[in-house]
């Protein structure tokens, strides 16, 4: 059983930065790749990036690519999301995830509970 905690989410101008963080819960953190997909409203959750459990393979929405970078610290349990040059179409809330190293939703199988990121224009 994994329990993942996000933070770090908040207020931000477009062009501006923001870095979210999730921390997990139990020893079998590094067993799992990590994801972060978000959910704007009246859309559906998608995905954002993902990393492999060692750290050695990422992957990107090519809505984010050059902009998000993910990172994971496995002595720390903690997976990074750096976003830089913020667009408001970024605004939606942020979900971390634990699974299968996918950028399918229903890859992962522990979930956190979200942080709202917003950029205003």
């Amino acid at each position: 059983q994994v329990q993942l905690v996000a933070s770090g989410g908040g207020l931000v101008q477009a062009g501006g930065s923001l870095s979210v963080s999730c921390v997990a819960s139990g020893r079998t953190f590094s067993s799992y790749a990590m994801g972060w997909f978000r959910q704007a409203p009246g859309k559906e959750r998608e995905f954002v990036a993902r990393i492999s459990w060692g750290g050695g393979s990422t992957d990107y929405a090519d809505s984010v690519k050059g902009r998000f970078t993910i990172a994971r610290n496995n002595a720390k349990n903690t997976v990074y999301l750096q976003m830089n040059s913020l667009k408001p179409e970024d605004t939606a809330v942020y979900y971390c995830a634990a699974g299968s190293y996918s950028n399918m939703p229903h890859e992962y199988h522990y979930w956190g509970q979200g942080t709202q990121v917003t950029v205003s224009s």
